[in-house]
């Protein structure tokens, strides 16, 4: 029994590490505006937690000859077939349930860090609409004190008169 935790640990802890990837890049493609990626990562991983507490209740009535973590038993290790289904529902569930838990966790801590991002006031580092930085000049510059005068930028320039 205890090598079936093992291996079931192994195979969960796998899958969970590829959704934590996965949670991570979306995370990292967000990481302009912090209060943005962490409600993401808050969100993601929550939705991760509730996968885990719907594969657990899957475990019970799921046939153990068609789990993941069937497959890396050796034969030798393998309980008899009268009590394989039980004793792979139950290892199953309990792993299941214990990633549950810690990813649980992990959504409620990065919910958190999104709140004292909020309360904090944090602004994206990049944003389209922020007004420009002061060093670049706003009015066009003045014109030369010698020379024909130059029309404004923004103002149409009188028509050309030709005799």
């Amino acid at each position: 029994m205890e090598h079936m935790r093992r291996v079931a640990f192994e195979t969960v802890f796998r899958a969970c590490g590829f959704g934590a990837l996965a949670i991570f890049c979306v995370m990292t493609g967000m990481s302009f505006h912090p209060k943005l990626a962490f409600q993401a990562g808050g969100f993601l991983t929550t939705i991760m937690a509730f996968i885990l507490i719907l594969k657990s209740r899957e475990a019970l009535t799921k046939d153990y000859r068609k789990t993941e973590m069937w497959l890396y038993i050796d034969k030798d290790f393998r309980p008899p077939e009268a009590y394989a289904q039980w004793a792979s529902a139950t290892v199953l569930r309990d792993t299941y349930l214990t990633f549950a838990l810690w990813t649980s966790l992990i959504s409620i801590v990065m919910w958190a860090i999104a709140l004292v991002f909020s309360i904090a006031g944090t602004k994206a580092t990049f944003s389209l609409t922020e007004p420009s930085p002061p060093y670049i000049q706003s009015s066009p510059p003045a014109a030369p004190a010698s020379g024909p005068a130059a029309p404004a930028r923004n103002q149409p320039s009188a028509p050309a008169v030709t005799r």
